[in-house]
C-alpha cells in the first residue's frame, strides 16, 4: 500500500495587507515623501500622454498611471548603491528611483520643487521624447530609460529581458562585500518567459540578493493572467525556486514599503533572493492615452473599481486621517506638480509652423543625427600604450604549445594579475578544466572567480552582462558550443551587443565570450555551427578568430583590455590540439585590434580566411599552383576589419576569394563579399568568389559531416576556377 506525505516549500510565501494601526505607525516624513512622489510621477505621465495623444512621441508612450504605489513604495527604502532595472513600463520606477536619489531626505509636501528635482523632470521627459538633453541623449526613449551613476540601470523594450542582467549586479554586490542589493521589475506576461525563470534558478543556487518584483497589473496587452498561466498568483513560482516571496496590493504604497522592507533585510543578511508580487492596474491601454476599455479587452466597471482604489487617494485620505496634511494641502501639492510639469513642457515646445494651432518640439532640442553610429562601441582608447607582438617579431626563445593549453594559460594568467576578471560558463570547474581542458587549472587557483553555472545559456550570459554593465568586474562566458548562442540570443544581441548604444554611448560594456566551434567532432547539426556570421551581423560586438597559440595568447589580453564585449572564436578539432610556438615565458603581449595577418605572398588571387581554414588555404594555394596570397583576417566585425590590408593586397590580384568553413546560410563571407564589392568594385576583375560549406548543417556520420565542410580541395578547385575562368565563376 502506497503511503502519501504532504510536502511543504522550503521558503515562507505570505500575503501582506496593512491595517489602520500600520497607517497609524509609519513615519509622517515616510507618507508625505511618498505621496508627493506619486502625485510628481502622475503628473509626469499625464504630461506624457498628453504629449502622446498630439502625436509627439515618436513611438508607444506606456503610462504607469495607476502602477505608481508600487514603485514608490518599493524604491523609498532602496539606498543609492541599490540598482534597478526594469521593463517597457518603468517611468514611475526610473523616477522614483532619481527623486529618492536627489532627495534623499525625503520630500515636504508643502515646499516648493527644487531645481534639481525639475531636471529630473526635464531630462525624464526629455529622453521619453527622443531629444538631445535626455539622459540617453533621446536614443533610449520611452523604454530604455538609464542613469547609472543614481542605480538606475536601464529599463527594457524586451520582455523579461533586463531579469538576467539584475543578477549580474546581485552577484557584483555580493562579491564586492556590500550589502547592496538588486531589484529587477518586470510584468506578469514575463512570468512566463525562460531567461525569467533561468535567473530565478540560478540567483537562487547562488544566493544571491535580488529581488524579482513582479508588477502584476492583470494584462499582458490584452490576454489576462487567468489566460495566460494556470496559477494566477505568480508569486507562487518563487516556491518552486526556494525564494521566499510576498503578495501585496499594489495599490497600497504602504503595503509595498513594508514588503520590500522585510525583503531587503532579509537579502541585506545575506540570505539570497526574494520575490514581490503587487497586484497593479494600469488605467490605460497598453500604450497611449485611451483605456484598456475603448480596445474591447475591459469594460468600464472593471476600470471604475480599480480607480476606485487609487493610491493617491489611498495615501491623501491617510493624511488627511492622521492630520499630518489637509484637503486643501494635498490640492495644493496636486496643482504644483501639473504647473511643474506644464512649465517643463512648455521648455520643450515651441508654435509649429506646418500645423495651424499645433505645437512641436524645439528644433535645437534633436540630437545630431550625424552621431547615430557613435557610441556603438568604444574608440580602444583603453589600449593606448600596448605592448603589440606579432609572431615574427619575437627574437628570444620560443616554447610549443598545445592550442587548448594556451587558452588556459594566458586566462590564468590574466586572472592572477586582475582579480576583476571572473570566469563562468558550464562546467568550467570541474573535469579538470572544463570538456576539453580550457579551463585547466583555474578553479583551484581562483576558487571564488571561477563560476560553474547551470545549463542555462540565457541567465548566464545575461548575468554576466549585469556585471559588465555594472563595471566593477570583467566576466569571460564560456559557450561549449557556438550553436548555443541562439539559446543566448536576446541576451548576446538585443541586450549586452546594444546596451552602449541605446542608453547613449556613455559606458563600456567589458566582457568576453568564448565560443568553440565544434565542426569535425561529430556532434551533428546542432553544435556544429560557425557563428561568426551571425555575431558581425549584429551591432556592438568585436569578434576575433585567432588560428595560432601566438595570436591566442595576444588576442585573449587584447579582448581583457578591451572595453566592449569581445566574442572569442575557437576551435576545437582542427586548432585545440594543434601546436605551435609561443614566446617562452611571455603571456602578456597583445593582438591588435583590426590587424590581419599575410600569412602567404602571392599576386594572383586574395584569400581571405579565418580560424580553422587558414592553414588548408595555404595548403590548397600549393596544391592548386595559383600563386594566391593567404590573408589571416583574425578581427572579423566590421568595425574591427583591417581594411587596410585587404586593399593593399586586393589592389595587387585582382581578384578575391573569401574561405570559411561552415554553412553557407550562415556566413560570414557573404557579409564580407557585400562590403568587398562595395568598397572595392573598380579593382575586381571578377566577383567575389565564395568557398564555404554546404547548405545543410553537418551530420552525424563522419562521410555527411565531411561532405559539408570546406576542406582543402575545395579552396583549391576555387582558386582554379577564380585564376583561370575569366569570369570568375563561384
Amino acid at each position: 500500500m502506497t503511503t502519501k506525505k504532504k510536502l511543504a516549500p522550503a521558503s515562507p510565501w505570505v500575503e501582506l495587507r496593512t491595517t489602520t494601526k500600520d497607517w497609524d505607525a509609519a513615519d509622517p516624513a515616510v507618507l508625505t515623501t511618498m505621496a508627493t512622489q506619486l502625485h510628481l510621477i502622475r503628473a509626469f505621465e499625464e504630461s506624457v500622454l498628453d504629449l502622446a495623444g498630439q502625436k509627439l512621441i515618436n513611438g508607444p508612450a506606456h503610462s504607469s498611471i495607476g502602477q505608481e504605489g508600487g514603485a514608490v513604495g518599493s524604491i523609498l527604502p532602496l539606498t543609492v548603491a541599490d540598482q534597478i532595472n526594469g521593463s517597457h513600463r518603468g517611468h514611475h520606477q526610473f523616477l522614483a528611483k532619481a527623486l529618492t536619489a536627489v532627495q534623499p531626505d525625503g520630500f515636504d509636501m508643502t515646499a516648493g520643487f527644487s531645481d534639481t528635482v525639475r531636471e529630473v523632470l526635464s531630462r525624464s521627459l526629455s529622453e521619453i521624447c527622443g531629444l538631445a538633453a535626455g539622459y540617453c541623449g533621446g536614443r533610449g526613449g520611452s523604454m530604455h530609460l538609464q542613469w547609472k551613476e543614481i542605480g538606475a540601470m536601464g529599463t527594457n523594450a524586451i520582455v523579461g529581458g533586463a531579469v538576467p542582467f539584475a543578477a549580474g549586479f546581485a552577484w557584483s554586490d555580493r562579491h564586492a562585500g556590500t550589502d547592496a542589493v538588486s531589484v529587477t521589475y518586470f510584468g506578469d506576461g514575463a512570468m512566463n518567459i525562460g531567461s525569467v525563470l533561468e535567473s530565478l534558478n540560478l540567483a537562487s543556487a547562488w544566493s544571491l540578493p535580488v529581488c524579482f518584483f513582479v508588477e502584476n497589473n492583470q494584462y499582458a496587452v490584452s490576454t489576462t493572467v487567468e489566460e495566460a498561466t494556470g496559477e494566477p498568483r505568480l508569486s507562487a513560482r518563487a516556491l518552486g525556486f526556494n525564494i521566499p516571496s510576498w503578495r501585496v496590493d499594489g495599490m497600497d504604497p504602504l503595503a509595498v514599503h513594508l514588503a520590500m522592507e522585510e525583503a531587503l533585510a532579509h537579502m541585506r543578511a545575506g540570505k539570497g533572493p526574494t520575490m514581490i508580487e503587487a497586484d497593479v492596474y494600469r488605467y490605460f491601454h497598453q500604450n497611449g492615452p485611451f483605456p484598456g476599455s475603448a480596445f474591447g479587452y475591459r469594460d468600464r466597471d472593471e476600470e471604475a473599481s480599480w480607480r476606485g482604489r487609487d493610491p493617491l487617494e489611498a495615501i491623501g485620505g491617510h493624511l488627511i486621517r492622521r492630520g499630518i496634511a489637509g484637503a486643501d494641502e494635498i490640492a495644493d501639492l496636486r496643482a504644483r506638480c501639473k504647473a511643474i510639469m506644464s512649465s517643463v513642457c512648455d521648455d520643450l515646445l515651441e508654435p509649429d509652423p506646418d500645423r495651424k494651432g499645433q505645437q512641436r518640439f524645439r528644433l535645437d532640442l534633436w540630437p545630431d543625427p550625424g552621431a547615430i553610429d557613435e557610441g556603438i562601441r568604444g574608440d580602444l582608447s583603453e589600449l593606448d600604450g600596448a605592448r603589440y607582438l606579432e609572431a615574427d617579431q619575437v627574437t628570444g626563445a620560443k616554447t610549443s604549445v598545445r592550442f587548448v593549453d594556451a587558452v588556459a594559460e594566458v586566462m590564468s594568467r590574466r586572472m592572477a594579475e586582475d582579480e576583476r576578471i571572473v570566469v563562468l560558463g558550464e562546467d568550467v570547474h570541474k573535469l579538470s578544466g572544463g570538456p576539453r581542458g580550457a579551463t585547466k587549472g583555474l578553479k583551484e587557483a581562483y576558487p571564488d572567480r571561477v563560476l560553474g553555472t547551470p545549463i542555462s545559456e540565457a541567465a548566464f550570459s545575461g548575468l554576466a552582462g549585469g556585471m559588465a554593465l555594472d563595471g566593477r568586474y570583467r566576466p569571460v562566458i564560456e559557450l561549449m558550443y557556438a550553436d548555443f548562442v541562439w539559446v543566448a540570443a536576446d541576451q548576446l544581441f538585443n541586450q549586452i551587443g546594444k546596451a552602449r548604444h541605446m542608453f547613449g554611448g556613455h559606458h563600456s560594456m567589458p566582457l568576453v565570450m568564448r565560443i568553440k566551434v565544434g565542426t569535425r567532432t561529430g556532434y551533428g547539426s546542432q553544435h556544429s555551427m560557425d557563428p561568426a556570421g551571425v555575431m558581425a551581423s549584429s551591432a556592438g560586438w568585436r569578434i576575433v578568430a585567432p588560428s595560432t597559440p601566438h595570436d591566442y595568447v595576444g588576442a585573449m589580453n587584447a579582448a581583457l583590455q578591451c572595453e566592449d564585449p569581445v566574442a572569442v572564436l575557437e576551435h576545437d578539432a582542427d586548432l585545440y590540439r594543434a601546436e605551435g610556438e609561443v614566446p617562452e615565458g611571455d603571456l602578456d603581449y597583445l593582438l591588435p585590434v583590426g590587424s590581419a595577418a599575410v600569412r602567404r605572398t602571392g599576386e594572383a588571387v586574395t584569400v581571405l580566411t579565418y580560424l580553422s581554414m587558414v592553414a588548408p588555404s595555404v595548403e590548397a594555394a600549393e596544391m592548386s599552383g595559383v600563386d594566391a596570397e593567404v590573408i589571416d583576417l583574425r578581427w572579423l566585425d566590421m568595425a574591427s576589419v583591417d581594411w587596410a590590408t585587404i586593399e593593399q593586397s586586393i589592389t595587387k590580384t585582382n581578384r578575391v576569394m573569401i574561405v570559411e568553413q561552415g554553412s553557407r546560410q550562415t556566413s560570414y563571407g557573404a557579409l564580407l563579399a557585400d562590403e568587398i564589392q562595395r568598397r572595392y568594385f573598380d579593382w575586381l576583375d571578377a566577383p567575389v568568389a565564395r568557398v564555404s560549406g554546404s547548405e545543410s548543417s553537418p551530420s552525424i556520420s563522419k562521410v555527411l559531416e565531411e561532405a559539408a565542410l570546406a576542406n582543402a580541395d575545395d579552396v583549391a578547385a576555387g582558386l582554379t576556377r577564380l585564376a583561370f575562368d575569366t569570369e570568375g565563376a563561384d
